[in-house]
């Protein structure tokens, strides 16, 4: 399955894009970008023609990412699988402009090692910064890496994509979608601009995989950008799945899988000045930020016993 809209499902038969839907039998269960599935009824692909999905084969691999705000639930904000049977991870991460954000390269590569996926950091915008400072970070994590400038052939990155499919992560901003315009001339996706601010805007709605040319077993599945809110994880990690709580001591503590604490919700106390909330869950012993996030926003954050994190 290579796309997803508005409860339609793109597959590729024998080379040929088939129009599906979910048959009714398959319950709540999600069909994602990258699954195998199997299909009844019309799959001619011509106008018109509607096959339904009826099966989705075992995954080898899945990639999540935590839901949006409205999506939560009184135990903490969801995570829903968004590509499956991937065989490498693309995290691409743009050197200037906006600036590399580790924090959000930690995550991509937690859950990549948990679904057994082979990273690949990927350091766009190499025309305007060096990347010593990023390849220093990570270097005793032997990352493979490649570099991209917008004057310069993209065969590096080219020979990592050959006979795997390949999912591109990335903040909004990065340079994801223009890679992919590059890499796949016909894919047109839509290109953004980055603000004064040093944030890009969502560009890139939606998952779709995209076939590199002349290259039959290869694919690409470009995925929306990434925000502060919803970021890939891992589910079988106890950072991910349990809602870390900080131990009391000095600032070389770590966060110790324990007992799910309440969700975070904004609150206001009584003779608190008007614009200063106070938060549940920030007292010394309770959770510091919801399940699902391997950090918490500047914005979550327990003054008193948090150990700053890096951005």
């Amino acid at each position: 399955m290579v796309a997803v809209d508005r409860g339609r499902y793109t597959c590729v038969v024998d080379s040929s894009d088939v129009t599906a839907m979910r048959a009714r039998e398959l319950g709540r269960k999600s069909v994602v970008v990258g699954d195998r599935v199997s299909l009844v009824g019309d799959t001619s692909g011509v106008p018109g023609a509607l096959a339904r999905i009826v099966r989705i084969s075992e995954r080898t691999s899945v990639l999540r990412r935590t839901a949006d705000d409205d999506d939560s639930t009184p135990e903490g904000r969801l995570e829903r699988v968004v590509v499956a049977n991937a065989d490498q991870l693309v995290i691409v991460s743009s050197l200037a402009d906006p600036p590399p954000r580790t924090g959000f390269i930690d995550r991509c590569l937690v859950a990549a090692y948990d679904a057994d996926i082979e990273p690949l950091l990927c350091l766009t915008k190499a025309d305007l910064a060096t990347p010593d400072g990023v390849l220093d970070y990570y270097a005793e994590l032997d990352l493979r890496h490649v570099l991209c400038r917008p004057d310069a052939s993209l065969d590096d990155l080219l020979g990592t994509l050959t006979d795997r499919i390949s999912v591109l992560v990335g903040h909004s901003g990065v340079g994801k979608s223009t890679l992919v315009n590059r890499i796949v001339p016909d894919a047109d996706r839509a290109v953004g601009v980055v603000s004064a601010i040093g944030k890009g805007r969502h560009t890139s709605s939606s998952a779709v995989a995209l076939r590199l040319p002349a290259d039959e077993p290869s694919w690409i599945i470009d995925t929306p950008g990434y925000g502060a809110s919803a970021s890939p994880t891992s589910p079988r990690t106890a950072c991910c799945t349990a809602s870390p709580t900080w131990s009391r001591g000095p600032s070389t503590a770590r966060p110790t899988a324990s007992t799910p604490a309440p969700r975070r919700t904004a609150r206001w106390t009584p003779g608190s000045p008007r614009g200063t909330p106070t938060r549940a869950g920030s007292s010394r012993t309770a959770g510091c930020w919801p399940p699902g996030i391997l950090r918490p926003p500047h914005s979550l954050r327990c003054a008193s016993r948090c150990r700053p994190r890096a951005t």
